[in-house]
């Protein structure tokens, strides 16, 4: 399984627990930030996270304002919230709402719903997910469904990740045939990819052309 990259909005209350730690302790790489502010800061300089975790409880608040403004930037982050017993629970913004106390594993269990894919049939490198049983990637805050085709070119290009893949061998991968004179197919496949993964399509910073030879992706 990959290790899950968690934004997690805390603050330093003595009176409520604090969950950065431990979730560390638990393998996760987390991110902490002690504001909603910062932790918008951190999203727009291409920062993605798997989850964000909002520690409402230990910042004093319902967690709602910070909440909304996340589903503002982007609809698919799940947003896990801590609330106290005293606040209310019913926030739509957030995929998961957890009430004080419960056990730091109940904390994970939560979290791993929350992840694209169980890792067995997933692949995680740098900002790019692809779930294959879903036929979903994540990349730059965004979720597409692929066709089965185009899964199949990102598959090889990750499994090949920093390597330069021939065009006619990826053609061949591909489309499954010995027959490698279409080369067009596969640029616009390749154009199609970069829509789903890249932030900006027309300049590609992740699935690079290899003039003459083939693309590579660098992750």
């Amino acid at each position: 399984m990959f290790s899950a990259t968690l934004l997690v909005i805390e603050g330093k209350h003595a009176d409520h627990p604090a969950f950065a730690s431990a979730l560390r302790r638990k393998g996760f790489e987390v991110e902490l930030v002690s504001s909603g502010s910062q932790a918008f800061a951190r999203l727009e300089s291409s920062f993605y996270p798997d989850v964000v975790v909002i520690n409402a409880a230990s910042l004093r608040t319902s967690g709602k304002r910070i909440c909304q403004s996340l589903r503002e930037k982007t609809q698919i982050l799940p947003i896990l919230l801590i609330i106290t017993p005293d606040r209310e629970s019913n926030n739509a913004n957030a995929n998961v709402v957890l009430s004080l106390p419960f056990t730091i594993q109940k904390l994970v269990n939560r979290i791993h719903h929350l992840l694209p894919g169980d890792g067995k049939n997933s692949i995680h490198a740098g900002l790019i997910r692809l779930d294959l049983e879903s036929r979903t990637v994540r990349c730059f805050g965004k979720q597409t469904r692929l066709t089965p085709r185009l899964m199949r070119l990102l598959k090889i290009l990750l499994e090949h990740r920093g390597e330069v893949v021939e065009r006619k061998a990826l053609f061949s991968q591909v489309w499954e045939t010995d027959y490698t004179d279409d080369m067009r197919t596969l640029d616009v496949h390749v154009s199609w990819l970069r829509r789903a993964i890249e932030a900006d399509p027309k300049n590609p910073k992740l699935l690079k052309t290899v003039r003459g030879v083939g693309y590579r992706l660098d992750v």
